[in-house]
């Protein structure tokens, strides 16, 4: 599944890199410039007779494409991670209280091999730390308490994984952002010196430069934030499952040992 995504976010990269050497070549450099006043009226107005498409395009170009494709970059591979982590979150959500039910009537039908099997054929953290508890039941109730809590901190860390990489995404975008803005107002305080007088067309170009590449970064972060949230939110729904089907699991193993006596 993670090569899946990582190639299709190689794939985004390469067709961003072409869009950004076509629409800086020759023809489409200036047809972007004489679109730049129509952009800069209402860029994201859907009856302007500028597309949205072109406009984000035009707005890229003048962000300047090295750090524009670095806060790209970011996107892509932010977003790349998020979606296999909800994916794998999705197909770890298990109904807990209906697996306690099957292992309970297994117990009951066929002692702990049986419930071994349900476990097996079920998928998810909750089904795998079930089965490691199995695994240890003839060595007391105890030892598997222990044991379904030290597996639970494992699966914890598999449902976790990935997420360190999406909160570096989240705070080096703006952080790019910021760079292309210091960069844009040395340019601007150079152009000035260059020019040697302070008029609103030396400064614009700079100005416009900082303002965009902030622009970016910014909405880089707030979007992988949003799915870094539900990232989590969805992780602290399967461990709240996860504690309370091994309490169940354990609460079912004492009577079953009670039962067998």
């Amino acid at each position: 599944m993670k090569k899946f995504f990582m190639l299709f976010a190689a794939a985004a990269l390469l067709l961003v890199s072409a869009n950004i050497a076509t629409a800086q070549s020759g023809d489409a450099t200036q047809a972007a410039t004489e679109e730049v006043s129509a952009a800069d009226a209402n860029p994201f107005n859907v009856k302007s007779e500028v597309p949205l498409h072109q406009a984000l395009k035009t707005k890229f170009i003048e962000g300047g494409a090295g750090f524009m494709s670095l806060i790209i970059i970011c996107l892509i591979l932010g977003l790349a991670l998020s979606i296999e982590r909800i994916l794998y979150l999705s197909m770890s959500k298990t109904n807990a209280k209906a697996l306690v039910a099957k292992v309970e009537k297994a117990l009951d039908e066929g002692g702990i091999e049986a419930a071994k099997e349900v476990c097996r054929n079920t998928r998810g953290p909750v089904a795998s730390i079930f089965y490691q508890g199995l695994l240890r039941y003839n060595q007391g109730i105890d030892v598997v308490e222990k044991t379904v809590v030290s597996y639970g901190s494992v699966q914890m860390s598999n449902m976790e994984n990935g997420l360190s990489w999406i909160g570096l995404f989240i705070a080096i975008a703006p952080s790019l952002g910021f760079l292309g803005t210091v960069i844009g107002m040395i340019q601007a305080f150079d152009a000035i010196q260059a020019a040697g007088d302070i008029s609103p067309n030396v400064v614009a170009g700079g100005m416009k430069v900082a303002l965009i590449t902030t622009v970016g970064g910014l909405i880089v972060a707030l979007i992988l934030q949003v799915f870094y949230n539900y990232i989590l939110s969805k992780i602290d729904s399967i461990t709240i499952d996860m504690e309370d089907a091994s309490i169940c699991l354990v609460d079912v193993l004492t009577k079953y040992e009670e039962k067998k006596k």
